[in-house]
């Protein structure tokens, strides 16, 4: 068994025929899930702008680093519709976008 890796994921997708009261909803809580909250958490973070055409779910999710980036966009995604359906929005197709963080290079500016 493998430690596992931790991903960041970007969940995105648009929302679809939004009820008056849905947009009500969304608009009136617009402080808590504007652009100014866009982070990365365990619970899952949406974020979506007054215009309510598209939204973001950023998400932590650790995985086996076996089952690739795949596996943790799946995750991300089914984490992303149980948290749109218990608000009861209609939502498009969702796509991912996954970093894992244990890989990833970060270059430094070098000291001179």
């Amino acid at each position: 068994m493998s430690t596992q890796h931790t991903y960041r994921v970007i969940v995105r997708g648009a929302w679809d025929g939004l009820s008056a009261e849905g947009r009500a909803r969304l608009l009136a809580g617009l402080d808590g899930h504007g652009l100014e909250s866009m982070r990365f958490t365990e619970e899952g973070s949406l974020s979506y702008d007054r215009t309510l055409k598209h939204f973001s779910y950023r998400i932590i999710v650790h995985s086996d680093p076996e089952d690739g980036d795949e596996m943790a966009g799946a995750i991300a995604e089914d984490h992303a519709e149980r948290a749109l359906a218990e608000l009861g929005h209609p939502h498009t197709e969702l796509k991912s976008k996954v970093t894992d963080m244990d890989t990833m290079k970060i270059n430094y500016k070098g000291r001179r």
